[in-house]
């Protein structure tokens, strides 16, 4: 089983990019972890939210297989602490999906195709967060799950 997130979109920021590459050096210590960045959407500016959206989602359904299970970071999504993260994690683990997906979407979010083929929605925080932000602490979340499940000191409670 392969952990992945996919972003929509290339991460604007240096400092972003710096912190999410650090956890994802180090998730790869624990399980096979990857980033997709798909690519924006061209002329993306002279569509409507609601066309973004569809466009996005059709070129993320395209890449999605039948075994993979979908995690949307939506802000309507499950709230998990820490400990109960780290216990969904152990369950995705142990299933039998090929790949985990946690998907960060645009800053519009999903598409109604999206919502329908999501296996889970998931919220980080009941705050909204910009969708570049939010690929940093979602890997250190992933991270700090694994480190729960392994034992390892990082985590405090």
């Amino acid at each position: 089983m392969k952990l992945e997130l996919w972003l929509q979109g290339a991460t604007a920021f240096d400092y972003l990019k710096t912190g999410v590459e650090l956890y994802e050096k180090r998730l790869k210590h624990f399980i096979p972890f990857d980033i997709n960045v798909l690519s924006d959407i061209k002329n993306a500016k002279s569509l409507s939210e609601d066309q973004l959206k569809t466009k996005e989602g059709e070129q993320l359904l395209k890449k999605i297989e039948q075994g993979d299970f979908l995690i949307l970071l939506d802000e309507r999504g499950k709230q998990y602490s820490s400990i109960q993260f780290s216990e969904f994690l152990e369950t995705l683990i142990q299933s039998s999906n090929k790949r985990v997906i946690f998907l960060v979407g645009g800053a519009y979010g999903f598409s109604d195709a999206v919502y329908q083929r999501a296996n889970a929605q998931w919220s980080l925080s009941k705050l909204t967060f910009s969708h570049q932000m939010v690929r940093l602490f979602i890997v250190e979340q992933i991270y700090r799950g694994m480190s729960i499940l392994r034992g390892l000191p990082y985590h405090h409670e």
